[in-house]
């Protein structure tokens, strides 16, 4: 009778390890497969990290400093395009102006990411290329040369200076520019696209324009 008794406790502990192990041996398969995967094709393994990265970026920074908003409005306003879209484009350009400094490394400006050329006006002499150009100060920021040239800054805050550094001119520039492209007639995808020739910038700016409607939406609704 014991050894009946012992062989049956035995058995009982194969099984129960067996069942560890199956749990165990899955692990090791998947991870050993992970591994395999990033040795033969990298780039899939890039493709998911930058994918991650992506939705951990989108998910930070979708609140709207409440200090910007009445901005946004007025030029919305002014140049009938949504202030939301407005928000989510300041969102994208520089994370609210929090981007230090506000200026890119192929020379974009201000808040708002203006390409100089863009913002004077590119009939002005030396615009080529991407659009920095060799534009002086003084020209750079003049209402009167800036209407001459055709360009979109706007002196919003009327002190006779188009600055894309200042935000209420920026913001009421990319209205302007938005607005002239497509945005004021409800084509925001390729209002926003003419802002940056980028289907995954489109794409960024759509994520965030949607979110922004949302909480637009909330606060008009809340009694």
């Amino acid at each position: 009778m014991k050894k009946r008794k012992k062989k049956g406790i035995s058995m009982k502990l194969k099984a129960m390890f067996i069942v560890l192990l199956i749990p165990i041996a899955v692990t090791v398969f998947t991870l050993t497969a992970i591994i395999w995967t990033g040795i033969k094709h990298p780039e899939i393994i890039k493709k998911s990290a930058s994918t991650l990265l992506d939705f951990q970026e989108r998910h930070t920074g979708t609140t709207i400093p409440e200090e910007y908003i009445p901005i946004y409005k007025k030029a919305a306003d002014q140049y009938s395009v949504p202030w939301t879209l407005l928000a989510a484009h300041h969102r994208i350009e520089t994370k609210f102006s929090t981007m230090d400094p506000l200026l890119s490394p192929v020379g974009a400006e201000g808040h708002m990411q203006f390409m100089p050329c863009t913002f004077v006006g590119w009939s002005y002499p030396g615009c080529t290329g991407l659009g920095k150009g060799d534009i002086p100060e003084k020209d750079k920021t003049n209402p009167a040369v800036i209407k001459k040239y055709g360009g979109y800054g706007v002196d919003a805050n009327g002190d006779g200076i188009a600055d894309p550094y200042d935000l209420e001119d920026a913001v009421f520039s990319a209205a302007h520019y938005l607005a002239k492209s497509g945005a004021a007639s409800g084509d925001y995808k390729e209002a926003i696209f003419q802002y940056n020739h980028s289907e995954k910038y489109v794409e960024d700016v759509l994520w965030f324009f949607e979110e922004f409607e949302l909480y637009r939406e909330e606060i008009e609704n809340t009694p």
